[in-house]
């Protein structure tokens, strides 16, 4: 037996076993990092480097023109960016939290309570995960005209705060909790509410980072509800405002090029920094989602 310990490798040290990992991961990390480092370093480009040929992929004289560009073309429209800012902060702040907790209190009655249409409505809900967002477009549109939300600022939060893949996820991990562990809080005089405020969130959080993450970014970088359910300018997001600056000015002037640059950094950095913060839960919950 102390043997077969002493050829145990210690995980914390490096051993030269491990080379033919480091030789595949560190070229495959390089390449996938290849797409965010450009978006940077783009952004950063002069003219002259933006319309170079061949292209460069890396800045040599790196500028800050094009955000100077970007926010004096801002200034001259009616509507301050400011305002567009506001309206994307408060909208995804909401978004993501009833999101999670919606998720999340829907996963344990799915998970842990008993009642009729119990499977049905999971499988209804694993059958939505088929869908993409432009096959329900139109009935979306005719359900949220008859409800009278059009030109509203709720239409930005109701129609995102249904996930699939969040309820999926939660459901996923709240199947691993015992049984048990729940039975003895109700012995010790739990109520629902208890348990799932002090138990169930708890054991459950790396699902709850990836569905903020999932959320997160399906708010701040979308248009549709912008662009299709409102009319007035002062209720419309930031990243609607980005997309369309950045497509006029493009193709009006030269310089429109290195502010589309710059638009697509400021609105790709929040989701970087977000993901970089919760990246260690988003692989716990990949690992675990689908074992029982």
């Amino acid at each position: 037996m102390s043997a077969f310990q002493g050829t145990k490798m210690n995980p914390s040290k490096f051993h030269k076993s491990q080379l033919k990992f480091y030789a595949i991961l560190i070229p495959l990390a390089i390449f996938m990092a290849l797409p965010i480092v450009f978006i940077i370093f783009h952004a950063f480009k002069p003219i002259d480097e933006l319309f170079a040929y061949p292209p460069r992929f890396f800045v040599e004289k790196p500028t800050l023109q094009n955000f100077a560009d970007l926010f004096a073309q801002s200034n001259a429209t009616g509507v301050p960016m400011s305002r567009y800012l506001f309206n994307s902060i408060v909208i995804t702040l909401i978004v993501v939290f009833l999101t999670v907790l919606i998720s999340t209190m829907a996963g344990y009655a799915l998970s842990k309570k008993e009642f009729k249409m119990k499977k049905m409505i999971f499988e209804i809900n694993t059958l939505a995960l088929m869908f993409v967002p432009a096959a329900v477009a139109i009935p979306r549109y005719l359900l949220i005209e008859n409800l009278g939300l059009i030109n509203t600022f709720i239409v930005h939060i109701l129609p995102l705060l249904s996930m699939p893949i969040g309820l999926f996820l939660v459901k996923q991990f709240i199947d691993q909790i015992p049984d048990e562990l729940l039975e003895a809080a109700r012995l010790d005089g739990a109520s629902d509410f208890q348990i799932f405020l002090m138990i169930i969130i708890p054991l459950v959080k790396p699902a709850l980072a990836t569905i903020a993450i999932l959320s997160f970014q399906l708010v701040w970088n979308s248009v549709e509800t912008s662009t299709l359910y409102v009319n007035d300018e002062g209720l419309k997001t930031f990243s609607f405002y980005m997309s369309t600056l950045a497509s006029q000015v493009t193709g009006n002037n030269v310089a429109g090029q290195g502010m589309a640059a710059a638009a697509s950094l400021i609105m790709f950095i929040p989701n970087l920094v977000i993901f970089i913060f919760l990246q260690s839960q988003v692989m716990s919950t990949m690992a675990h989602s689908g074992i029982k």
